[in-house]
């Protein structure tokens, strides 16, 4: 720690502290366009200059100084720096000044304004005139892809987008060219960016250069309303906020969760939102004569009661979708419990997870904050690029600090850090030191080795064996101890750790999805579960949101809520507990999926034991505690053990990840026609590879 006075006042701070940071520390606002917490210091804007005492006669940029670079007064007193002087004043609007000679008056069709940084900052620093008389520089627009609007000649040279592709995204797709008035941010072939993370590059433009593509001229800020919700695109949980112009999303942003996702979100879950408004269900329908025909609630109440009346329990079944709320997933349960089913189940890409091996079993043990301690890393059968680009950010910041082998056992793909590829599948896993000895000396003499295990290696047939398997490898590097648990599963399925948390699995005798879906039942519920078959026999009652595979193959449909259209707890595959809460109202006739449960029960003379949502979340935490609080609980680490001590050999083809498509891995993805775009994009770029 070292002492400094910021503005007369003493303050003690960690000595690789720049100024700025120290200054902010004080209570200090210091200007700012380039530097960000999370990039590299780049010194391109000068706007945080400050004075620091007994230095040179000139301002200083806070940003490019450190607290270690300050020398102590002449009698060993705390070094100085002044923030409010009437030098610092002029330097800071000498540089404004500058910074505005080439920037256009475009403020009132700029979707920039009134959020943007540089008006904020000319407020205070800026004057009502400008004395340069020249012509305006202008810069050519760069296509740069259908997500990032560019209008280079407002961008001011910060480089934070630069910066963040290159240090956070992974590929060094933006850069600088030229020098001067000549200089200019580019793609240089001004092809679409490859990142599924470039859209964060919007958030850090302090200025109008890159903005929303799709959000274009939708909306002000001032004319929306703000939630805050938790992501359900993939199972990371990110916290975000839902932007609301009456019943419409309007727009997808981040909020700051340094345990989560820090400030990041992907493209995915950010574009996602013109989805929420396409190809939605309004209205219930029933299958008559073959066709789908629009009836009214007590008409699709009455088909799914005379089906059930006439079939008996074991032959009725339930399947929750990756997208489901845990109280969905409770009211479905609770019902099929009314009915004296145990044909349930949480996981229709067919994962061999069960919750009585323990919790540890099924969730991302370290955290994903403890990627940063871990140093070394081996991942099953997981892309975690597409599966968790947020969490994959993570593993490449904990990368580039070095020393942190990772090792590979899966299909082959650029995660945007060098990897030590091993190979495809069981064979490796059962054989891992011969695949690789120095990496797996490497791994087995960390002090914090963790493992990642993918969807795609324990949703075969075989997987309950791979998933023993790899336990047992954690158990061997010492992975699991009473200080640290290396044994992680991603998950893909935003719903997928809550259903297990409430045993959404099939109870004594119960059947799972793949035999559910074979005709294995007569009357089944599908809860948004778009992305299986289901056989010809089945009577389906889909209840979801979007008219897509499951609708399709339904006899009848219960129209459902969004995520964002309703207050909902999902858990995240390090398994935190987090609430969603509703930003709008779903369509038409359209309820919450919880609701519509409970009507049923109703109906079907076998009513639920709740009215009411507080009323359901009180049943829910008596029956598991977890869901009381939101903090994160760590799992017992003898599950680990337990599931290790089963451990054979496992066999079979080799590990491929469970999403094929990033952009189209959801309902509301596939009705998104931002998503289409970015898919057709993607896979052009992989055939062009390919070829």
């Amino acid at each position: 720690m070292a002492k400094i006075k910021v503005d007369g006042n003493e303050i003690e701070v960690p000595d690789h502290y720049t100024l700025l940071q120290a200054a902010e520390e004080a209570g200090a606002e210091i200007p700012r366009f380039c530097f960000h917490e999370r990039l590299s210091v780049a010194g391109n804007c000068r706007m945080c200059l400050i004075e620091v005492k007994g230095g040179p006669p000139k301002p200083a940029a806070s940003c490019a100084m450190g607290v270690r670079d300050l020398r102590p007064g002449p009698n060993g007193e705390a070094p100085e720096i002044f923030t409010n002087t009437p030098m610092v004043k002029k330097a800071r609007e000498g540089v404004m000044e500058f910074l505005l000679i080439n920037h256009p008056l475009d403020c009132p069709i700029c979707d920039q304004g009134g959020e943007c940084d540089l008006q904020d900052q000319a407020m205070a620093f800026g004057v009502d005139s400008s004395r340069y008389q020249e012509n305006k520089r202008a810069v050519e627009d760069k296509y740069i892809g259908p997500l990032v609007k560019t209008i280079m000649t407002r961008c001011i040279h910060c480089t934070r987008c630069v910066r963040f592709t290159t240090e956070v995204a992974g590929i060094s797709e933006l850069g600088l060219v030229g020098r001067g008035e000549d200089a200019e941010i580019t793609t240089y072939l001004e092809q679409a960016m490859t990142s599924e993370l470039q859209g964060n590059v919007i958030d850090l433009c302090p200025v109008g250069a890159l903005t929303s593509r799709p959000y274009a001229f939708q909306a002000r800020p001032w004319e929306l309303t703000k939630t805050e919700s938790v992501d359900v695109m993939d199972a990371v949980g990110s916290a975000i906020r839902v932007d609301t112009r009456g019943r419409e999303v309007m727009r997808i942003l981040p909020r700051i969760n340094d345990l989560v996702n820090e400030e990041w979100i992907s493209d995915k879950t950010r574009f996602v939102w013109d989805g929420l408004r396409t190809q939605r269900l309004d209205r219930p329908y029933v299958r008559r004569d073959g066709r789908l025909q629009p009836v009214s609630w007590p008409e699709a109440f009455e088909a799914i009661r005379l089906k059930v009346s006439g079939v008996s329990s074991d032959r009725i079944g339930a399947i929750a979708g990756d997208l489901s709320a845990v109280e969905d997933m409770w009211a479905l349960k609770r019902l099929m419990g009314q009915l004296g089913s145990a044909n349930i189940d949480c996981r229709q890409d067919g994962a061999k997870l069960d919750p009585t091996d323990g919790r540890a079993s099924y969730v991302f043990n370290t955290t994903i904050t403890g990627i940063e301690q871990a140093d070394a890393l081996l991942i099953i059968g997981s892309n975690p690029r597409f599966e968790a680009p947020v969490l994959n950010a993570r593993i490449r910041k904990r990368w580039r600090r070095g020393d942190f082998p990772v090792g590979f056992i899966g299909e082959k793909s650029d995660l945007r850090y060098a990897v030590t590829y091993l190979g495809a599948g069981p064979q490796t896993l059962s054989d891992i030191e011969t695949a690789n000895g120095e990496f797996f000396d490497a791994l087995k003499n960390a002090a914090r080795p963790m493992i990642i295990v993918g969807q795609g290696a324990i949703s075969g047939e075989n997987g309950a064996d791979v998933l023993a398997s790899i336990a047992a490898l954690a158990r061997e590097i010492g992975a699991v101890s009473d200080e640290w648990n290396g044994f992680n599963v991603l998950h893909t399925a935003a719903s997928r750790v809550g259903g297990l948390d409430i045993g959404f699995v099939p109870g004594e005798g119960g059947k799972a999805v793949a035999e559910m879906v074979s005709d294995g039942v007569d009357v089944l519920f599908n809860l948004g579960a778009d992305e299986i078959d289901i056989g010809p026999s089945a009577f389906v009652v889909y209840v979801g949101t979007h008219g897509d595979k499951g609708a399709h193959r339904a006899d009848v449909i219960l129209p459902g809520a969004a995520y964002t259209e309703k207050s909902g707890t999902w858990v995240n595959t390090e398994g935190r507990v987090q609430t969603g809460s509703r930003a709008g109202f779903p369509p038409g006739d359209a309820r919450e999926e919880w609701a519509i449960f409970r009507a049923l029960s109703a109906v079907l003379g076998k009513a639920l034991p709740f009215d009411s949502l507080g009323a359901l979340r009180r049943d829910l935490a008596g029956a598991h505690p977890i869901f009381v609080g939101s903090e994160l609980q760590a799992a017992d680490p003898n599950a680990i053990t337990h599931l290790a001590d089963r451990a054979g050999t496992p066999s079979g083809a080799g590990f491929k990840s469970g999403i094929s498509d990033f952009y189209l891995t959801n309902p509301i993805a596939r009705a998104s026609k931002v998503m289409a775009e970015c898919s057709r994009l993607a896979h052009a770029e992989h055939l062009e590879a390919a070829e």
